[in-house]
């Protein structure tokens, strides 16, 4: 139970917090771009002066990319650890001609605070610092031991963070994991993730001719690698939806009969979602809902395609290649190694005479499946209920978060909390991202309910 005095104490600094996310959000941490790179230090900055701020033993730890944050106040050695990680850097705004407002300027707007990294994911870290703040104001200490890992490289990857979770074992245990990176259900009813997808991602490259050619003089002599890759690209789905890779599926853990229930129970608007995605249908595998086939089932997308002549005009050649990406969004217990060499093993076998394929793989995560029945996800559930005012729903998640599987590679720890606060009309990685501050609020109680709900007294 959080004191009452807690709860005072956050609803008198409603309007603070609020004015240091607008300037946290003012800062333009877009890791992708070079030209951006101070900023992406200066956000680093500012998550480690407010960790200082609320006594916490920090560091900027620097990498050959962008900085990382630790930081940690663990006075209570009898008392169970809680990690919290969280990224502060966003992704790049653009297109910038389709925000109503600019992406760097946040502004408050009918409930919403508007920003890029509003909801992704600066607003939803920032209730943990907020959370924490109000504890130490009132009770001068944590219920329980907390540890805070903030990167810069969420949004390339993290093709840094790997190697420091190797070299900081130690430091980094904990006997839970803590992430916001996601959303609730639907607007009012939050959730707890208990499972995410894991992800295959490889670039494809067909090679013809050593450069293009006149189509009029070597038209039907030599294969066409545009037309070559849309013959593999056809193979790739059955009609029904179903993936045509041989043994994609073999060691699938098929959904259990109280999941698939539960789902059928959850308020899914499939009209609401087409008019939302300005399509006329839904697609996908057959025999599943549409909810099952976007967060518990398999897919195959072709992320981009590229070869030949597409400018304006005409020009009359057969292109020297052609290139496509594809990424797979796997599923409890595949393995994302295993089904990159199946997928090369299939294309190969279905790649056209007279042409030459490479395959490279871009990135790759493993599914995650962590039980509900779990103390510390239980713990979650009540903190959510005293933060939310309604009991959260249990749901997967279509999406991969990498960083959740180097969390249990590296250091072990199967507890992990995937607690969103946001709403999946946020816009997170779109023009116009938002977060609605009611939300922001129920974020930073549930974040102090959890911190009272993990302590064993």
């Amino acid at each position: 139970m959080i004191p009452q005095g807690i709860l005072n104490k956050m609803d008198g600094s409603r309007q603070r917090y609020v004015d240091e996310l607008l300037s946290f959000l003012r800062i333009p941490s877009v890791s992708t771009y070079s030209q951006n790179g101070s900023d992406v230090r200066r956000a680093a900055e500012w998550v480690l002066n407010q960790l200082k701020r609320l006594g916490f033993q920090a560091k900027l730890y620097p990498t050959e990319g962008h900085p990382i944050v630790f930081g940690e106040r663990c006075d209570m050695p009898d008392r169970p650890t809680l990690l919290i990680y969280g990224h502060y850097d966003v992704q790049p705004p653009e297109p910038l001609e389709e925000w109503r407002t600019p992406p760097f300027q946040p502004i408050i707007q009918d409930g919403y605070v508007y920003g890029r990294g509003a909801t992704d994911d600066k607003g939803q870290f920032f209730t943990y610092l907020k959370a924490i703040e109000a504890i130490l104001a009132v009770e001068s200490k944590l219920p329980i031991n907390v540890k805070i890992l903030v990167e810069g490289e969420e949004e390339i990857s993290s093709p840094h963070l790997a190697p420091f979770l190797s070299s900081h074992q130690t430091d980094l245990k904990a006997d839970a994991v803590a992430i916001s990176d996601g959303s609730q259900f639907m607007q009012g009813i939050p959730a707890i993730t208990y499972s995410l997808r894991g992800l295959s991602y490889l670039q494809m490259e067909v090679n013809g001719p050593q450069f293009d050619l006149h189509s009029g003089v070597f038209g039907g002599v030599v294969t066409n690698p545009v037309q070559a890759l849309a013959t593999i690209l056809g193979k790739l789905l059955h009609p029904d939806g179903r993936i045509a890779i041989p043994g994609f599926y073999d060691d699938i853990v098929p959904l259990e009969a109280w999941e698939r229930d539960e789902m059928a129970g959850l308020r899914f608007d499939e009209e609401g979602l087409k008019s939302y995605l300005g399509v006329q249908d839904l697609a996908g595998e057959t025999g599943y809902t549409p909810l099952e086939r976007k967060t518990a089932r398999p897919t195959l997308d072709v992320n981009g395609i590229w070869g030949g002549f597409s400018g304006e005009g005409a020009k009359t050649i057969i292109p020297a290649k052609a290139g496509a990406k594809v990424s797979m969004r796997l599923v409890p217990n595949q393995n994302f190694r295993k089904i990159n060499g199946l997928f090369r093993e299939y294309v190969e076998s279905i790649t056209p005479a007279g042409v030459t394929l490479k395959i490279k793989e871009l990135h790759g995560a493993d599914p995650v499946l962590v039980s509900r029945d779990e103390v510390h996800v239980q713990a979650a559930a009540k903190a959510i209920e005293k933060g939310f005012g309604r009991a959260p729903v249990f749901i997967r998640e279509g999406g991969s978060i990498p960083i959740v599987n180097l969390l249990k590679e590296v250091l072990g720890i199967e507890s992990i909390l995937l607690l969103g606060w946001g709403s999946p009309d946020d816009g997170a990685h779109s023009p116009n991202e938002r977060f609605l501050l009611d939300d922001f609020h129920r974020g930073i109680r549930s974040v102090a309910a959890l911190l009272y709900e993990l302590s064993p007294s």
